[in-house]
């Protein structure tokens, strides 16, 4: 149900305009009995947001995605991803919405978006939702994670839907309203790789320049400057999980996002004494994403993006793959010039 809220939420849909054929229009479940449990009263003023408003009915609704603002559109996004190193053409988002972006105090661009507001087109047969525990736990580590420093998507609300979410037993089921730079992703650009289709590729990278690098654009090689751009960003974000002893849980290229920020707080936690096979993932057998790995997997999905480039980097294949091998340099070079300053002050 759409409609204009007492304060103007001046949300945009620029993910929707400029890339229609990642978005899907949708609609999230209204929850029998929303109940606000808890609502970010430092966060929402950056974005321009009441906090008195969203504890007011319209403002609750606004959180779970029942009052659309005009001029906004809830969609669910479109990607792909390798998921424990076997790549799935098409995830996309199953239980989550971006309602819009919307500008903060500081002008920036921000992602409002919804985890738990029901199935999508998506969804692969899941019902979904979620339950309060994994909602509040998500709020409590992304938080976290910002007071340390670490780039990362956050928390502005969870709220209790009043639905009950069968798993192993029944729970209490919740949404989370999540504030990010941007929900793009490697997953995003391998989706449209996997498409075939040059024109959504370019515009994808031209999206993702403007929105995050916009630098690149300027380069002689705006894609290949692009790549670096990310490969930059993720090696500062991965030499800052391994200074504080952070273990994300499920590095799949479907999250890992273009704009250099933490994203979806499944299996993660922080090692109590250092050992570098730490898992915290049931399902994570092998140790892929163990403490010690990550660097190495966060290499290794980014070639895995670099390859859904080669096609802008340059026309000749051969040349665009010298080229990006290059460009890998920027990821080693990066990460130690963030974690050995990080680690020299550890010692005091």
């Amino acid at each position: 149900m759409s409609g204009t809220p007492d304060m103007t939420v001046a949300l945009q849909d620029r993910f929707l305009r400029d890339l229609p054929e990642m978005a899907v229009r949708w609609q999230a479940q209204t929850p029998p009995d929303p109940r606000l449990l808890v609502l970010n009263d430092r966060l929402a003023p950056e974005l321009g947001l009441d906090p008195t408003w969203l504890r007011s009915p319209d403002g609750l609704r606004f959180l779970v995605g029942d009052l659309v603002p005009d001029g906004a559109t809830a969609v669910a996004q479109a990607y792909a991803g390798h998921q424990f190193g076997g790549f799935v053409p098409r995830l996309g988002d199953g239980r989550a919405l971006l309602l819009g972006e919307l500008a903060g105090e500081d002008g920036c661009l921000r992602d409002i978006a919804l985890k738990g507001s029901g199935p999508t087109p998506f969804a692969r047969g899941g019902d979904g939702l979620a339950a309060v525990g994994p909602m509040l736990r998500e709020y409590v580590v992304s938080e976290a994670m910002h007071a340390l420093g670490v780039p990362t998507t956050r928390s502005l609300a969870v709220v209790g839907t009043g639905r009950p979410v069968q798993r192993d037993t029944e729970l209490p089921g919740a949404l989370l309203t999540r504030v990010a730079a941007s929900h793009l992703r490697v997953g995003s650009f391998q989706y449209a790789a996997a498409a075939g289709d040059t024109g959504l590729l370019r515009r994808l990278a031209d999206h993702a320049i403007a929105r995050h690098h916009p630098a690149a654009a300027a380069a002689q090689r705006p894609y290949l400057a692009l790549f670096e751009a990310v490969a930059g960003v993720q090696a500062s974000l991965t030499a800052r999980w391994m200074l504080i002893g952070f273990v994300h849980g499920v590095m799949n290229t479907d999250n890992m996002t273009i704009s250099g920020e933490t994203i979806d707080y499944g299996p993660c936690a922080f090692m109590e004494a250092y050992d570098p096979e730490t898992v915290f993932s049931s399902i994570d057998f092998w140790g892929r994403y163990a403490y010690g790995n990550q660097p190495v997997v966060a290499g290794w999905n980014l070639a895995r993006f670099a390859e859904t480039l080669l096609p802008l980097i340059s026309e000749s294949t051969e040349e665009a793959v010298g080229l990006a091998e290059a460009s890998f340099g920027v990821f080693h070079t990066r990460y130690d010039a963030v974690w050995a300053p990080g680690m020299r002050a550890k010692l005091g």
